[in-house]
């Protein structure tokens, strides 16, 4: 499921006095047959720096106000289980050769053939003893159930990357790490009160292997709306994961996952695929998730700070869904070191929130004149895991480690006109003054009393549903320095490319950074945006933003 679908949804429900209904958002198992098998180039020359930009004017920004407390609270509770001996499951479909299922969405045309050569459902080889209900925490009930997808392409090399040897690898390694990762084998349910919970009961991953008709240097990773969407990256038809491996004519190899958001953020998948590629390698994992939805538990009184209402809306005062749907698409870019440092020096800020601000005044300088292009809001997923104190000092690790949503999502409001008279730096400052308004403890714990007291009630970030067109245009920046690419070895070296793919469907639009596998400090930049805003970027930035292609890569 995209935002577009699961806010069309929400407002229809809303529109017939219903209560939303997450069960209603869960894909449904497709019925299988069961069976029961016992295991024990030199890249081009980097471009020259661009030419970046040559007094604060009227910025408006969510800061903090009188402090409201309000009393009542609601305990979660922690789920401990025993895993029982060792067993490996495996449930076979009856589906050999297939076309891939392709999302609804028009804009996902076939350019070459997938065909899907086998379904699993692979199971966790350690199971508990018994099936148990895994609350989600304060801070997963604020995601909704979208799917955020991850790939990772292989070159053929000289070691044995036969196609039978990857996918007994990857189907032997998942079956291992989901006894540490356990709830990934269930399923999300509703409890008594119409929420969401993990069904820890090894229902299983399904698990698809696929050949595509095309070869690794073809692929246009520029337009992975094209390229990627529907047929590199599965979708999710039963429980909280997807695998996918896909065979190329040439002999490569793609690797890619799809999750529930739900209960994954981007820091919890860079952690799950990490421990999967060490599995595969028979290296012990050190790195134990921690599943304690009792570390997110609310104060006794719940209190928190009004700025929480300008950051987050229940679902109840959404607006009505707007009459404008601009389409938007995703491109894929590569931006090198030197554009980084030399957008740095300018910002003084880190090479992150540099950039984000270096978006944001480009896309201002190149907005229009009409009503729509006045004002703009630029948002940033802070990842709040180091802000949060230590339940226990003699064990560090337990956020660090915490598998689940730690997010939180503040943004900007500024005239396009007061960004254009901005220098850079000036622009950095201004996201780093909301940025920094959540980078601290009493934020989060702000933000789960937030939703304690709104709940059962689903609420979402303001900034992906809760505007008119009147109010501008909307982007969130993500920083997705924890997809650790070099990290994901499953035995025959690491990738070549690795990035995100997320079916955002939402109006606001969506930009994730992320590390080159080069490891000299380049990054590839996912953008989901409308057209106006690409021809920006590409026409006032070429020197910046390179469509990715293979080339970039390998």
């Amino acid at each position: 499921m995209n935002m577009r679908k699961y806010y069309h949804l929400l407002t229809l429900r809303r529109s017939k006095g219903l209560l939303m209904s997450h069960r209603s958002c869960v894909h449904q198992t497709s019925p299988v047959e069961i069976h029961h098998i016992c295991h024990h180039h030199q890249p081009p020359p980097p471009p020259q720096p661009p030419s970046l930009f040559s007094s604060y004017g009227h910025i408006s920004r969510n800061t903090y106000m009188s402090r409201n407390v309000i009393g009542s609270s609601n305990f979660l509770k922690s789920i401990h289980s025993t895993p029982n001996p060792k067993h490996y499951l495996s449930q076979v479909s009856t589906i050999h050769t297939s076309e891939l299922p392709l999302y609804e969405d028009d804009s996902s045309r076939l350019d070459y053939s997938v065909t899907v050569k086998g379904r699993e459902v692979i199971s966790a080889a350690v199971t508990s003893a018994n099936e148990h209900w895994l609350p989600l925490s304060n801070l997963d009930l604020l995601l909704p159930p979208i799917e955020v997808g991850v790939f990772f392409c292989y070159k053929k090399k000289n070691i044995d990357m036969s196609t039978q040897t990857v996918v007994d690898t990857v189907k032997k390694s998942l079956a291992g790490v989901l006894s540490t990762y356990y709830p990934l084998a269930g399923e999300i349910v509703q409890n008594s009160h119409g929420e969401p919970e993990v069904l820890c009961n090894n229902s299983g991953v399904e698990f698809v292997h696929a050949h595509a008709d095309v070869e690794l240097k073809d692929l246009d990773l520029y337009h992975p709306d094209y390229s990627v969407k529907g047929k590199l990256v599965p979708q999710i038809n039963r429980g909280l994961l997807s695998v996918q491996v896909t065979e190329l004519k040439c002999g490569s190899m793609i690797i890619s996952c799809a999750f529930n958001h739900q209960l994954s953020d981007a820091y919890s998948i860079g952690m799950f695929i990490a421990a999967w590629a060490k599995y595969a390698r028979l290296e012990k994992v050190s790195n134990i998730p921690s599943f304690r939805p009792s570390m997110f538990n609310p104060r006794h009184p719940p209190r928190y700070e009004t700025t929480h209402d300008n950051l987050y809306i229940p679902i109840t005062s959404l607006p009505p869904p707007s009459s404008f749907e601009e389409p938007l698409e995703s491109r894929m870019y590569y931006v090198r070191t030197e554009s980084i440092e030399h957008i740095q020096s300018e910002a003084k800020r880190s090479k992150f929130l540099s950039f984000t601000a270096y978006l944001w005044k480009l896309l201002a300088d190149g907005s229009g004149n009409d009503v729509a292009s006045t004002i703009s809001r630029m948002g940033v997923v802070v990842n709040g895991r180091r802000f949060l104190t230590q339940v226990n000092e003699k064990s560090p690790s337990l956020f660090e480690n915490h598998y689940g949503n730690t997010l939180s999502v503040p943004y900007g409001v500024a005239a396009n006109s007061d960004l254009k008279a901005m220098q850079l730096h000036e622009v950095a400052n201004v996201v780093h003054g909301f940025v920094a308004e959540t980078t601290n403890e009493e934020h989060f714990r702000g933000l789960i009393d937030w939703v304690e007291l709104h709940r059962p009630t689903q609420a979402v970030a303001r900034i992906y549903f809760g505007h008119e067109k009147s109010e501008g245009r909307a982007v969130v920046v993500s920083c997705g320095r924890d997809l650790r690419i070099n990290d994901m070895d499953f035995g025959w070296g690491k990738p070549e490319f690795g990035s995100f793919h997320v079916p955002w469907g939402s109006r606001t639009g969506y930009v994730a950074t992320m590390p080159s596998a080069s490891g000299n400090g380049d990054w590839v930049v996912y953008m989901h945006l409308n057209e106006k805003e690409f021809d920006v970027i590409e026409h006032m930035a070429p020197n910046v933003f390179t469509p990715l292609s293979i080339s970039n890569l390998v």
